[in-house]
């Protein structure tokens, strides 16, 4: 009896250490679980908790024990969620999953799914939850890294004027960028889980749906679509379905629609053209109809879009479908290699740029054009523009550029036989011009016979007037001496007209003399020229200091300008204080243009056609004398530099003249250069 009881004991001490043994494993596995474990009561205490949850908070049990769930370090979005969790698991029984951020002790957070499920006693009173927290950092970076991934091939597409969607096999929209979104004036976003009859209208639905039937059986269709806007225009498209096949069927299609409005309309235009020249030149017309047909030929071979991505030292790092249908590389051969691999080396004359220097243009200001010769897998070559675009996430850290290609060898081409019309075109405008040459010369030497043959007469017209003024006295006839007058005024007149004819004439003969003419001295002799006129007079000269150096013929450069500045002081006089000013700047397109502004009488600019004409005056002669020859003048001079000359004006509100000089090489300093003697 003795021996069974020892047996007994042995065998239960035995068992009750395994027990024992078996409880350790089990608290230590507890204690140190991959995820946070611990127990709540009714009263949202906690009653136990794992060594994990403990790790994550920095704490020690002893401060998170028979302590509200709620005191646990949580920020209060997180505090809140989990009271409402806890609450709906002791009044209901169940509770979804939340996401909380626990609060370490050195500040930062971790996020972690809270699940929990209800311990209940034998009455099914609620008694504890069992909440389990499962470290989700990992996944969260995850999340948002595809996130990011998803913004930036939106982004990408939203740049390419291309309208492009994605439908899944029941049609609904799982993908669509920009421009096809605005095409029915809503937001990418908007679009998607829509059906495809949603967006097409109705009387297209049975044409569309048999094309796109097609496409889900796994051919691709490719076809021109016109449409009818409300406003009456006609838009063209090219509308591509593309099956998507994955596992060997189809999955979805992708939908590519290009606008090839402008195409269309160039086509019919150059069609027009192209008839109207035949009808002119018939002599020419083989020719032209070879020209019609090379066009057309360009036109029909217009390409899409490409696009593909390279990193920052312009290795290929994404090669797309449509790079692959343009250039023809598949996509193994390409990724890794030097995107200038695509460039060709015949550039000579284009503005290609370095690839290199490109490169660097784009990542500097953030997108560059560059126009070339591309490369085929076949070794054939096409003409493209290429856009380079910097990408980079909200730091502005460059994460890599995207290349957008388009086949442009169509326009590159269309190019060349306008070019060549130019050619023929400027052909016979010279030949016209060298008649107009020679008519001009027998025209200047016609004036100039002309006038010298007249200043004879005159001459003698003027001493008999003078004679006979002597000769009859102050005592005569005064309606005689008042005729007399008139006429010596008139012959003076006369002279003064043939003596402008004779310049005017002359400057169509005479070479320039091209030197360097600082303005600013040259102006300042010019108004020291028209004291006499400015006696008694009030007048305001505003003049900028910076006047530059030009380069022309100083002696006709002092001719304008002091014809300008007379008109100026001239058609002031009836300002009690007149204002003068002269001015100028840098043209846009290379060159300088000046100007002279009064707030004189001014004139009708509508009425003012024959402005520069000789002889031709925009006031009376008995108002303001004169004999209109001065802008005539100014305007040849003008001409003869390479500038033009043209006013603005209003009736009584002033006057400005603009005139512009080109530039001739690099600008002289005063200290480099002296002012040449001359005679006002």
């Amino acid at each position: 009896m003795d021996t069974t009881a020892s047996e007994l004991e042995r065998l239960l001490t035995l068992r009750t250490q395994e027990l024992q043994t078996e409880l350790a494993r089990a608290r230590a596995r507890y204690e140190h679980a991959a995820c946070g474990l611990l127990a709540i009561d009714a009263d949202l205490n906690v009653i136990e908790i794992n060594q994990t949850a403990l790790h994550w908070l920095g704490c020690q049990r002893a401060e998170v024990i028979g302590q509200p769930a709620a005191a646990m370090r949580l920020d209060d979005c997180s505090r809140a969620a989990l009271v409402q969790h806890l609450t709906a698991l002791r009044e209901t029984g169940c509770a979804q999953p939340i996401e909380i951020k626990l609060l370490r002790r050195d500040g930062s957070h971790l996020p972690v799914q809270l699940t929990s499920c209800s311990v209940h006693d034998e009455q099914g009173r609620f008694v504890h939850s069992e909440t389990a927290l499962s470290d989700i950092s990992e996944r969260l970076t995850v999340e948002q890294r595809l996130g990011a991934h998803t913004r930036f091939l939106q982004t990408l597409t939203d740049r390419i004027p291309v309208r492009l969607a994605y439908y899944d096999k029941d049609l609904h929209c799982q993908f669509s960028n920009a421009a096809q979104a605005a095409r029915y004036g809503k937001l990418p976003s908007d679009l998607l889980g829509s059906h495809l009859s949603e967006v097409v209208r109705p009387d297209l639905l049975p044409e569309i749906f048999q094309r796109v039937a097609a496409a889900l059986n796994g051919h691709s269709q490719k076809f021109e679509a016109e449409r009818t806007q409300s406003d009456g225009t006609r838009q063209f498209f090219e509308v591509h379905y593309i099956p998507d096949w994955e596992c060997g069927a189809v999955q979805g299609i992708f939908i590519e629609v290009h606008d090839i409005s402008e195409r269309r309309h160039s086509e019919e235009f150059v069609l027009q053209a192209n008839r109207d020249l035949e009808e002119r030149v018939r002599e020419r017309s083989a020719a032209l109809f070879q020209s019609e047909q090379r066009y057309r030929l360009m036109v029909d071979a217009i390409q899409d879009y490409c696009i593909y991505f390279i990193d920052a030292n312009g290795l290929v790092t994404e090669w797309t479908e449509s790079a692959q249908r343009l250039h023809g590389h598949p996509r193994q051969q390409m990724l890794g290699r030097p995107y200038h691999c695509l460039l060709s080396n015949d550039n000579a004359g284009e503005d290609e740029l370095d690839p290199d220097q490109v490169l660097r243009l784009a990542k500097a200001h953030g997108q560059w054009e560059s126009r070339g010769w591309r490369l085929r897998d076949d070794g054939s070559r096409f003409w493209a523009l290429t856009v380079l675009t910097a990408l980079r996430d909200p730091g502005g850290e460059l994460q890599g550029l995207s290349c957008i290609t388009r086949d442009m060898t169509a326009a590159k081409s269309l190019e060349d036989v306008m070019n060549d019309l130019n050619r023929e075109l400027e052909k016979r405008v010279a030949e016209r011009t060298q008649q107009l040459v020679a008519a001009n010369k027998d025209l200047d030497v016609f004036s100039h016979m002309v006038s010298h043959d007249l200043r004879a007469p005159l001459r003698h017209i003027g001493s008999f007037v003078s004679l006979l003024q002597e000769e009859l006295g102050p005592s005569s006839d005064p309606l005689v001496l008042q005729y007399l007058g008139s006429t010596a005024k008139a012959s003076k007149r006369m002279g003064c007209m043939i003596e402008g004819l004779l310049e005017y004439a002359r400057l169509g003969r005479v070479a320039l003399e091209s030197q360097p003419v600082p303005l600013a001295p040259l102006i300042q002799g010019v108004i020291s020229h028209l004291q006499p006129q400015t006696q008694g007079r009030t007048i305001e000269w505003v003049i900028e200091d910076d006047l530059p150096v030009v380069r022309g013929d100083a002696m006709l450069l002092a001719q304008v300008w002091g014809n300008l500045l007379d008109n100026a002081v001239k058609y002031t006089r009836a300002r009690a204080v007149a204002r003068i000013e002269v001015g100028w700047r840098v043209t846009p397109v290379g060159g300088r243009t000046f100007h002279i502004k009064d707030n004189g009488v001014g004139f009708d600019l509508e009425k003012a056609h024959s402005l520069f004409v000789m002889f031709q005056r925009q006031h009376h002669s008995m108002d303001f004398e004169g004999t209109g020859t001065g802008l005539a003048l100014t305007q040849r001079i003008i001409e003869r530099h390479g500038g033009r000359i043209w006013a603005e004006s209003a009736p009584d509100q002033g006057c400005c003249f603009y005139f512009t000089l080109p530039f001739e090489g690099m600008d002289l300093t005063l200290s480099e250069t002296a002012l040449p003697e001359l005679t006002f």
